[in-house]
């Protein structure tokens, strides 16, 4: 199978969540990504969750795929492999600092004046900020749980959004160059991100049109029927319906449909919409706890899989993995790979489908002989003279 950016070239220079979700979902669709590092790894190459042997397994995760090079960046020859790299690229994703230096775009370009250079910084300004600074400030975690205490989560949504922009932004220059010859810089703020996700799904509108703030409301669902129900083996499911016909199949599949239209009427709402549904979401709940504490999850499942229901079970990640079809390989997502520190862990491909199957992490520094030797063709000896030097690594 091509690849859809088979032939495709970029160099990453970064560190965290962002920038290497960036750089690995377009190794995923087929590029040749080389990463630079420090000697050593750069300030993410220990982090949580760790193997058996050290090797970070958050590491691995987010650089499948890629081809890494570890450079003295400390010393000018290690820059100068670096910015020589950048420029047989000719494109360039960090979310270093970058504005000056020998990482800028003026001195890269001053190489390759048709230099794509994507960079991602923390706010507009070029502030320092982090998913989890942004998002205390963007009014999700105040709008989550339950009551006047802010509850952050787990997922980086908006490190794993920009890092999906980052390849939306470097495909759409490359696109223009292809077209004009011109290359550019193009920057990326985490902040923006942020704050165009709850603008673009009305929250701010919502303040400026109507007053009114979002406030928390559990695990219910804001503007429609749904939330979470324990089963009588202490499982929970969710359940949703945004649509009369998932409204409806609730109602046939449990067979409590007279006695929801009753709750409606008595609320005074009309169930057949997705307001009323939601200014009735207590009474609904009423009707529906019972039946869903009365069922284990398999009986649950048996009940509503097939129906038309909106539903499914709340999982951990021990249960997810252990448990779950669609996380096996029985999912064209997932295929085993042989990673390297780590062994043998399923792994995902990109979610575009048809994909190449995954490929496994590189060992820090693992490709730089043969990328210096291949991209800027240095013969061995001058490699060997740099690995002498400490320019490069020496095992």
């Amino acid at each position: 199978m091509t690849a859809l950016l088979d032939g495709l070239r970029v160099v990453e220079v970064s560190a965290f969540v962002a920038a290497p979700i960036g750089g690995m979902t377009l190794a995923q669709l087929g590029a040749e990504v080389i990463r630079i590092d420090p000697l050593g790894g750069n300030i993410d190459i220990g982090r949580w969750p760790l193997a058996p042997s050290g090797t970070s397994l958050y590491w691995t995760g987010l650089n499948k795929g890629k081809r890494s090079v570890a450079l003295a960046l400390d010393r000018p020859e290690g820059r100068e492999i670096a910015a020589a790299l950048i420029a047989e690229a000719g494109i360039l994703l960090t979310n270093l600092p970058a504005a000056e230096g020998w990482m800028s775009y003026a001195t890269l370009s001053a190489k390759r004046p048709d230099l794509i250079m994507l960079r991602l910084t923390g706010t507009h300004d070029g502030g320092n900020a982090i998913d989890y600074t942004v998002n205390a400030a963007v009014g999700f975690p105040t709008a989550t749980g339950e009551d006047e205490r802010p509850v952050n989560h787990v997922l980086p949504a908006w490190d794993i959004a920009a890092g999906l922009y980052l390849a939306t932004g470097l495909l759409g220059a490359e696109r223009r160059r292809a077209r004009t010859g011109r290359g550019g810089e193009v920057t990326l703020a985490l902040s923006d991100v942020a704050y165009a996700s709850a603008a673009s799904l009305g929250y701010l509108a919502d303040v400026q049109v109507n007053g009114h703030v979002r406030p928390p409301l559990g695990n219910w669902l804001y503007g429609a029927f749904g939330r979470d129900f324990p089963t009588r083996d202490g499982r929970r499911v969710m359940l949703a319906a945004i649509s009369n016909r998932q409204w409806r199949a609730i109602g046939k599949a449990t067979g409590l449909s007279d006695k929801l239209a009753l709750a409606g009427q008595a609320m005074g709402a009309d169930l057949d919409d997705e307001g009323g549904r939601y200014a009735a979401r207590e009474a609904i709940g009423a009707v529906l706890a019972p039946w869903f504490a009365a069922r284990t999850l398999a009986e649950v499942r048996a009940a509503l899989d097939g129906s038309g229901v909106l539903w499914g079970p709340y999982q951990d990640f021990g249960q997810m993995a252990r448990e779950d079809p669609r996380c096996s390989a029985a999912n064209p997502l997932f295929a085993e790979i042989d990673q390297p520190g780590v062994g043998r862990v399923l792994a995902p491909s990109s979610p575009l489908q048809p994909a190449l199957p995954p490929r496994p992490a590189p060992r820090l520094g693992a490709d730089t002989d043969a990328v210096l030797a291949e991209v800027l063709g240095l013969p061995a000896d001058r490699i060997g003279a740099y690995r002498e030097a400490g320019i490069v690594p020496r095992d």
